[in-house]
């Protein structure tokens, strides 16, 4: 499990001071569900949320053969949240799922938060010799 807190007005500040940040920490199709309009950074913000919380109940953060792409956050036709998994570490860790993560997200005023579950299969332990 994992749970993650962002302040709107820090993610505003940060997107509108490196408008290059958004494509890093963001895919295209997260920018567009976000749109326009007046809720945009919350509902940026969320997904950063989201992001950072599917990390953090993978037990991994960030590591350095990972990017914000790898986790992408994208809705159901019908506004359910789904976690998508790209890239080769984030698919070795999905290959342990025993489903798929589970997330949700809101947002009030300045802050925005996201709560992820992931359920996965123990690691192998090997064998130990015979004494």
């Amino acid at each position: 499990m994992g749970v993650d807190l962002v302040q709107v007005s820090r993610m505003r500040r940060l997107l509108d001071e490196q408008p290059a940040a958004q494509a890093e920490l963001f895919t295209p199709r997260e920018l567009a569900a976000c749109g326009t309009a007046r809720s945009r950074y919350a509902r940026l913000a969320a997904r950063f949320a989201a992001k950072e919380a599917v990390l953090k109940a993978f037990g991994t953060g960030l590591g350095p053969r990972m990017a914000w792409h790898d986790v992408e956050i994208v809705n159901e036709p019908w506004g359910r949240p789904v976690v998508i998994l790209h890239g080769e570490r984030m698919r070795s860790l999905a290959d342990r799922l025993t489903g798929a993560p589970e997330i949700s997200m809101s947002h009030t005023g300045d802050v925005a938060l996201a709560h992820a579950v992931i359920v996965m299969r123990p690691r192998p332990v090997a064998a130990r010799p015979s004494r």
